[in-house]
């Protein structure tokens, strides 16, 4: 609960712990932009430590490791491929036009993968014919906004072609950490097969702000002077580097618990009438299903919620989404169900 509210919008909307605050309170701090703050350095430092990287960059936002990541990777012009509903391309208000000048390939999401053998087709095969753009760049997320984790395999798969035609590999990988927590592995066991890897910290590692771009240390020295240009370069950024650096060490090592609860929420969500649960999509912290005969629609129901003290977003694209995260309990999820219940009968 958060404010006295149950909250399933998204783990987004997590709060800093208590330890958080008190890291925060006490942080050592200097101008981030002269290279001087201590804590930042030290965050940057133990991701790029933690990602097996050389080196690592904050950044406030996950838009904006993602777009730094386009503008620093590509010259304007030269095309990006990746999945047709990924976050670069659904929720980024078309920023990779404006900022990078990129232009995006979209390869349709199957089960939240990319068919490599339809990557490998839109290749751009010669970097000289004057008719084409040149192929720059592959990305995709690892977990994706569907909840969807890529296998260590597929990873595997796609830096191979991409090594096949000399292409970096960047990763969204705003809920890496879920993903690894998904498939039992280190993140760094995922982050061998890209070339530049980004973390979110404001998600269900309940920091106030913050991301983090990783790769070699001649890519992150470029991404620095770009960052300036996005009016991303900080002042005494070590207070939100505090919070940090506690959701990379401790709040990382929890998201079992908020899986578990995803899992008892889904099969919890089953017995709903009225409900059309998929089961099949969860994986990490995520739970999906539709209105399928149910009493009320999207609006009704978002509305009704509230009244009883619960958030929880309305459909997109006829699918609505439930998100478990450090503030959700079993409890709470009882008490959701319940409200559905009753008012399906």
């Amino acid at each position: 609960m958060i404010n006295g509210k149950i909250d399933f919008r998204s783990d987004t909307v997590t709060v800093p712990t208590e330890e958080m605050r008190k890291a925060m309170a006490s942080a050592v701090v200097g101008d981030d932009v002269y290279g001087d703050d201590a804590t930042i350095n030290e965050l940057e430092r133990l991701a790029a430590e933690i990602f097996g990287k050389e080196s690592a960059l904050f950044v406030p936002t996950g838009t904006m490791a993602n777009q730094l990541a386009l503008f620093t990777h590509v010259q304007r012009g030269e095309e990006v491929i990746l999945p047709d509903n990924c976050h670069i391309i659904a929720h980024e208000v078309g920023a990779s036009a404006i900022i990078a000048g990129a232009q995006l390939r979209s390869v349709p999401n199957v089960k939240g993968e990319m068919s490599l053998d339809l990557v490998e087709h839109y290749i751009r095969k010669d970097p000289d014919d004057i008719h084409q753009p040149r192929t720059a760049l592959i990305s995709y997320e690892n977990a994706d906004s569907d909840g969807q984790v890529r296998s260590l395999e597929y990873m595997k798969q796609v830096k191979a072609l991409a090594e096949k035609y000399q292409l970096p590999v960047y990763v969204d990988g705003a809920r890496i950490f879920n993903a690894a927590t998904y498939l039992n592995v280190d993140v760094k066991d995922m982050a061998q097969y890209t070339d530049t890897i980004s973390v979110c910290l404001s998600k269900g590692l309940c920091a106030p702000a913050g991301s983090l771009l990783m790769g070699s240390k001649e890519f992150i020295t470029k991404a620095r002077r770009k960052r300036k240009i996005l009016g991303g370069g900080m002042r005494q950024v070590g207070i939100l580097a505090a919070a940090g650096i506690l959701a990379l060490k401790e709040m990382s090592r929890r998201l079992q618990e908020d899986h578990d609860n995803a899992k008892y929420l889904c099969t919890s969500l089953k017995e709903v009438e009225g409900l059309e649960v998929y089961e099949e999509r969860q994986q990490i912290n995520m739970v999906f299903f539709r209105l399928k005969d149910f009493p009320m629609d999207s609006a009704t129901l978002v509305k009704y919620m509230a009244e009883h003290d619960v958030r929880i977003n309305g459909e997109d694209n006829g699918m609505m989404r439930f998100v478990t995260h450090n503030y959700v309990s079993k409890e709470e999820i009882d008490k959701v169900v319940q409200l559905l219940k009753d008012d399906a009968r």
